[in-house]
């Protein structure tokens, strides 16, 4: 590939030095991108490894896997249902995760900073409690969704919502 085709495709150059099968850009979540090398598999290789497979036996497959559509509308009501009964959750402890939001609400609007690891430190929680805080924040419009950086554009200012630093005070 030229220059060209590596700025466009990218955004900066460097496709433009890979030597093919195998050799390929990573781009990891803060838009750095980095040469990595990985096996070149051709196509018959995959066909001889396949052709050994076939040969070791009958598949088993699942039943879940290979079912069609619609064939057990039962099954699939079943699955339809969550996993937890949330109303049963929060009457367990349902005040200290609203605690918990208005807290993360507060630090991001003090901090001008959200992202998941950053409320994960600031609050000691574990990763899925933080993640689980920033998508209530996205979803109430307090923050916006993740640039190609990880980074969250704060939406709102303090004095357009009830988490000011008074509030916390009275």
């Amino acid at each position: 590939t030229s220059k060209i085709d590596s700025r466009t495709i990218l955004g900066e150059q460097g496709a433009e030095q890979l030597l093919g099968q195998g050799d390929m850009l990573h781009m990891a979540g803060g838009g750095r991108i980095s040469r990595v090398h990985g096996p070149f598999v051709s196509d018959a290789e995959v066909e001889k490894v396949v052709a050994h497979l076939k040969m070791q036996g009958h598949p088993a497959y699942l039943d879940v896997v290979v079912a069609e559509e619609g064939a057990d509308d039962k099954a699939d009501a079943a699955d339809d249902k969550p996993v937890f009964d949330k109303s049963a959750m929060a009457a367990a402890g349902g005040d200290d995760d609203s605690d918990l939001y208005d807290q993360a609400v507060k630090v991001v609007l003090r901090d001008k900073k959200c992202s998941t690891s950053y409320i994960q430190r600031r609050l000691a929680v574990g990763y899925n409690k933080a993640a689980s805080l920033v998508e209530k924040m996205e979803r109430e419009g307090i923050v916006g969704q993740a640039n190609n950086a990880g980074k969250r554009e704060i939406l709102v200012y303090s004095r357009d919502l009830r988490y000011t630093e008074r509030d916390g005070d009275e």
